[in-house]
C-alpha cells in the first residue's frame, strides 16, 4: 500500500503541477481503484491532499508573477460558501452520480479549451480588451458567480475544480494560459480546504495514508511546475483539454462496466 501511494502521490503532484489543476483526477481514482479506499472517504481525503499540495505549488508559481491576486480573492472567497455547500450535499449523493457528472463536466471543459480562440483586430487591441475585461467591475461579478458554480460543482464531485477554473480564466475572465494555472492553483487550494471541511465528521479519513500521499505529491508538484515553464501555453492547454479527456473516459468506463 505504501508504494502505491507513493506512485500515485508523484503522479498527482506531476499532474497538478504540471497543468494548474487535475490533482485530484489522478487522487480520487488512485484511492479507489490502487488502495481501496472506500469511495466518500477518497472523495474527502483528495480534496484535503489537493488542498495542501496545491497551497504549495501555487506558492511556487505566485514567486515566478504567474498568480492574479484579486482573481484568487474574489473567486477563491465566493467559491469557499459554493464548494461548502456541495460538500454538504455530497455527503449524502450516491457516487455513481458524483463521479458521473465529474466525467461529464471534464468533457465539457476539455471541449470549451479545444474550440479555436475568436480572432482579434490585432495583439495590441487584444491587450486593451483583455485588461479592460479583467479589471472591470463586470468581470469580477462574472468571477464571483464562476466561483459559486464551480465551487458547489467543486464540493458535490469531490475534486479540486481546477479543471473547471482554467477554463473559466482563459476563457471567461482572459488570463494568459500560464497565469490561469498559477491562479488556478491558489484558487484550487483555498476551495479543497473548504469541500474536505464540509466531509471531515461525516465520513471516515485515514490521516496517515493522506500524509504520505501529500508529501509525495508536493515533491511531484515541484517538478510538474519546473517543466510547466519550458512548454508553451498554447501545448499546455491541448495537452489538457487531452488529459481531461482520457480521464473521463476511464472513469464512465468503470461505472458502466
Amino acid at each position: 500500500m505504501t508504494l502505491s501511494a507513493i506512485l500515485a502521490g508523484l503522479a498527482t503532484g506531476i499532474v497538478l503541477g504540471l497543468f494548474g489543476s487535475g490533482g485530484s483526477i489522478v487522487t480520487t481514482p488512485a484511492l479507489l481503484y490502487l488502495l481501496d479506499v472506500e469511495p466518500k472517504s477518497a472523495i474527502a481525503m483528495s480534496l484535503g491532499i489537493v488542498a495542501l499540495t496545491a497551497t504549495i505549488t501555487s506558492l511556487q508559481h505566485w514567486m515566478k508573477g504567474n498568480v492574479n491576486l484579486k482573481v484568487t480573492a474574489v473567486f477563491g472567497l465566493f467559491g469557499i460558501f459554493g464548494t461548502y455547500a456541495g460538500a454538504r450535499l455530497g455527503v449524502i449523493t450516491p457516487v455513481v452520480v458524483q463521479l458521473t457528472l465529474f466525467a461529464l463536466v471534464m468533457y465539457a471543459a476539455a471541449w470549451r479549451m479545444l474550440r479555436p480562440a475568436r480572432p482579434h483586430r490585432s495583439a495590441g487591441a487584444a491587450a486593451v480588451v483583455n485588461e479592460e475585461v479583467c479589471d472591470s467591475g463586470r468581470c469580477m461579478m462574472h468571477v464571483a458567480m464562476h466561483g459559486i458554480v464551480v465551487g458547489a460543482l467543486t464540493g458535490l464531485v469531490g475534486v479540486g475544480g481546477g479543471f473547471l477554473i482554467v477554463p473559466a480564466l482563459v476563457l471567461l475572465s482572459r488570463l494568459p494560459m500560464k497565469q490561469a494555472i498559477g491562479t488556478s492553483l491558489a484558487i484550487v487550494a483555498i476551495k479543497s480546504y473548504a469541500g474536505f471541511a464540509g466531509y471531515v465528521g461525516d465520513v471516515s479519513i485515514d490521516y496517515g495514508l493522506m500524509a504520505v500521499f501529500t508529501t509525495v505529491a508536493i515533491a511531484g508538484s515541484v517538478a510538474g511546475t519546473q517543466f510547466a515553464h519550458r512548454i508553451s501555453g498554447e501545448a499546455l492547454k491541448k495537452g489538457f483539454a487531452i488529459f481531461l479527456m482520457l480521464v473521463a473516459t476511464y472513469i464512465l468506463a468503470n461505472q458502466i462496466f
